[in-house]
């Protein structure tokens, strides 16, 4: 069985920070970090809203968006992926415009893995 496309996702800088195996996102270690919904939302591995996917590919959140979404109920985890050994050079990509986040470069605790992370609840 064919796996797949696996897809670079991109800081503003260029470098490939996660990657997208769809729905899922990957970092490069290739563990669960959060998904994607058809209609380009990105949320967290515990449901939160993170941003959106563009098109160059990056992960990109206006500034007062990030309360505004609701939770949603994440999949169930995906096996961990196998991240490519090179990925090719970032395209270029457009300037961010005032109150735009690169999520990836400037929040990237906000995607992170089921054992870890601030935002996290406590089991106590």
């Amino acid at each position: 069985m064919k796996q797949p496309a696996v897809i670079p996702i991109y800081t503003s800088r260029g470098d490939a920070e996660a990657f997208l195996c769809y729905p899922y996102l990957y970092n490069r270690m290739g563990e669960w970090i959060g998904w994607v919904t058809a209609g380009r939302e990105v949320y967290s591995v515990l449901g939160i809203y993170v941003g959106e996917l563009t098109a160059e590919p990056r992960i990109l959140r206006k500034q007062i968006t990030a309360t505004l979404k609701s939770r949603k109920t994440p999949p169930a985890p995906p096996p961990r992926l196998t991240v490519p050994a090179t990925t090719p050079l970032a395209p270029l990509m457009a300037e961010l415009r005032a109150g735009t986040i690169d999520v990836l470069a400037e929040e990237p605790f906000r995607l992170h893995t089921l054992d870890s992370g601030e935002l996290r609840e406590d089991l106590d």
